[in-house]
């Protein structure tokens, strides 16, 4: 029997059929593997079911490789070097469209909750500190009919196109690295300072790591309107934390609705010392049924590469 090492823990339904088929062990622990904590793992199991925050960079793949693949659980893979993976004979494969409308309807949950001041409202009552209905009180950013701006424009960015177009009827535009024809009623720009102007609010969705790495900084915010609002629910290094913060103090932007952070779980107390600064800890595919789906999916690739079939969901 194959020892497979699942790095968090599981739905339960996810266990139980990992057990039935491999000699599993699991770590019960938060905390991503670190760099020596991976290459250790590599040496160690023959399959790996890691998640983000689980160091598989090119260090962890210098020593001995007993694993023969990496079924990420997630759609993002950026804590995962698949180039050194690929040369240390190691395959990888994620979860993508399990996670798509779940990881939209987070984003449209940061929509509504940073335009409409819903997190400072919230705060208002438990702090009861509210002291009645007002016509001035709380005026927030009306959402219906915005323009909304998004960057990368792949699954879950069509999502979201959908959810903002019919549900909302806002105007959509989008900026991708290539030309990308869209099934929902969009407009292409070329240039990301172009989203970044033209939006009422804009929405993060492309993969983190690589050329997106601080895709979001100091230029792409000074390009957004006064009454702009970010939305993140990508990767946390996409952005410069830094300079998002600096636009938020300074008032360049009118408020922000992050879903993931840079240096995840820690989350910058300048952010927190903000109102209109929505924070919530990576909520894009925490439903159960979500969460289950990812973990078959992840478990059906171990399962095609253990009988030495292509993986579906390679990366």
């Amino acid at each position: 029997m194959k020892k497979l090492l699942i790095t968090r823990v599981l739905p339960d339904a996810n266990l139980a059929a990992a057990r039935a088929r491999y000699d599993v062990t699991v770590r019960d622990t938060a905390e991503g593997l670190t760099v020596a904590e991976a290459a250790q793992a590599l040496a160690s199991y023959d399959a790996i079911l890691p998640t983000l925050g689980d160091q598989f960079v090119k260090d962890a793949f210098a020593g001995n490789v007993r694993c023969g693949v990496l079924a990420n659980f997630g759609v993002g893979y950026n804590h995962i070097d698949v180039d050194a993976a690929k040369a240390a004979g190691v395959v990888v494969s994620n979860t993508p469209d399990v996670v798509t409308d779940a990881t939209a309807d987070i984003g449209m949950t940061l929509i509504l909750s940073t335009c409409r001041r819903a997190g400072e409202g919230e705060r208002l009552v438990r702090a009861d500190k509210w002291t009645g209905w007002g016509p001035t009180q709380m005026l927030g950013t009306h959402v219906t009919g915005k323009r909304v701006g998004i960057v990368g424009m792949g699954r879950i960015g069509q999502a979201v196109a959908r959810r903002c177009h019919y549900g909302f009827e806002m105007p959509v535009i989008y900026y991708n690295r290539s030309p990308k024809e869209v099934d929902v009623p969009a407009r292409q720009v070329d240039a990301l300072d172009a989203l970044m102007s033209q939006a009422d609010i804009v929405v993060v969705t492309v993969p983190g790591g690589g050329a997106n790495t601080h895709l979001i900084d100091a230029d792409a915010l000074a390009a957004m309107k006064p009454t702009g609002i970010f939305i993140n629910i990508a990767r946390g290094d996409v952005v410069d934390e830094d300079a998002l913060i600096a636009a938020l103090q300074a008032g360049q932007i009118a408020g922000a609705g992050l879903d993931v952070f840079a240096r995840e779980p820690i989350v910058p107390d300048a952010f927190r010392a903000m109102e209109n600064v929505v924070l919530l800890p990576h909520l894009g595919t925490a439903a159960l049924e979500v969460r289950e789906a990812m973990g078959q999916m992840a478990l059906d690739n171990i399962i095609a590469w253990d009988d030495g079939k292509p993986l579906p969901q390679a990366v």
